[in-house]
């Protein structure tokens, strides 16, 4: 029942029905922070994009005032509720890595597209939360200058480990985020204590080095930087070291010791498209742009389009020694897009290597 503004609320007992209405919806955790409790965000933010270690997403670079401060996003706000929604995988992520004829896709990528999903469910937390209350809320999965990790951090969820992903003691680190502001005062979860220790699973399983330090990444190196948000040729030194994977990686999130307490994924059959668990190589790089639409529908895939995706496939044909594929090479050698027909040749000249 929805309680008027103007009645005496229990924050505590709120926060309580709140994170459990949260669990109800399919969520796997619930923490609250303040929107300014990571003061320490926008100077990070600063130097890692000073550094040049953002690479071409200049949407970093952008509202870096908003994307520094939660608190400036949205003045008004008093609260911000984070959620983590598991996906840990049933079988070994990187059990594709080792079919070079096959295109590893991240596991996230390998349903649908999180950002709708997690989304409905946030709406739905959300709009419980405005019924029972009557306050202002905004929600946010990955579609506005919010930085959840450190938000998350804050907010008790986990930590951010070497490798700057979020893990934790309960959930691993196979899970998304997304946010609920609301202008309602709410008590404060305890940030989580870091407990990487003396491990460096993560940094030491990075196929490109993109860890200068721990806890630091330079995503100009980062494999799912490189297959998902770089538009142009990748440079010739991260090419070999890209193997088969086609959209992004999960080398570092797999190598965590902490995954052996990982939670199970409450809907992973909902996730789970069989197509894209081990595709062959040679069916992608024959996609058109039609075909690439249709493959990838309702896929986060579908977002750097047909010719970015052949590209990568292109250069995972190159990197699978399989001779056989030299002629789906050669035949993207006279595709219409000047980046395919570079990675096309690259593909042809290591084959050509092999025999």
């Amino acid at each position: 029942m929805r309680t008027s503004t103007s009645e005496a609320i229990d924050p505590a007992a709120l926060a309580g029905r709140l994170k459990a209405r949260a669990v109800e919806e399919g969520f796997s955790a619930c923490g609250i922070c303040a929107p300014d409790a990571v003061p320490e965000a926008g100077e990070r933010l600063r130097a890692f994009v000073a550094a040049g270690w953002h690479g071409r997403m200049a949407w970093m670079a952008e509202r870096m005032g908003w994307r520094g401060s939660a608190a400036a996003l949205w003045p008004a706000a008093r609260s911000v509720v984070m959620l983590a929604e598991v996906y840990t995988p049933e079988v070994d992520p990187l059990a594709v890595v080792a079919m070079r004829d096959r295109a590893a896709i991240s596991v996230y990528a390998r349903g649908r597209d999180y950002h709708d999903v997690v989304k409905k469910r946030l709406k739905r937390v959300g709009r419980w939360l405005v019924a029972e209350t009557g306050a202002e809320i905004k929600v946010f999965v990955d579609t506005a200058p919010v930085m959840e990790k450190p938000l998350a951090a804050v907010a008790g969820i986990g930590w951010q480990g070497k490798h700057t992903n979020l893990l934790s003691r309960e959930l691993g680190n196979w899970f998304f985020l997304g946010a609920i502001f609301t202008t309602l005062e709410l008590p404060r979860d305890a940030p989580a204590a870091e407990r990487c220790g003396s491990c460096r699973a993560c940094l030491d399983a990075c196929p490109t080095g993109a860890f200068p330090a721990p806890f630091r990444l330079d995503a100009r190196r980062c494999i799912s930087y490189l297959t998902i948000e770089h538009d142009g040729p990748v440079a010739e030194e991260f090419r070999a070291a890209m193997g088969n994977r086609v959209y992004g990686c999960d080398d570092c999130l797999a190598a965590c010791p902490w995954n052996k307490f990982a939670a199970e994924a409450r809907e992973a059959a909902a996730w789970a498209r069989e197509a894209l668990n081990a595709p062959p190589l040679a069916e992608l790089a024959a996609l058109d742009d039609a075909g690439f639409r249709a493959l990838f529908s309702g896929s986060p895939i579908k977002r750097i389009g047909r010719d970015r995706f052949v590209r990568n496939v292109l250069y995972a044909i190159g990197n699978s020694g399989d001779v056989g594929l030299r002629p789906v090479a050669e035949a993207a050698r006279d595709d219409a897009d000047p980046v395919v027909r570079d990675a096309a040749e690259w593909a042809v000249a290591r084959l050509r290597a092999c025999e």
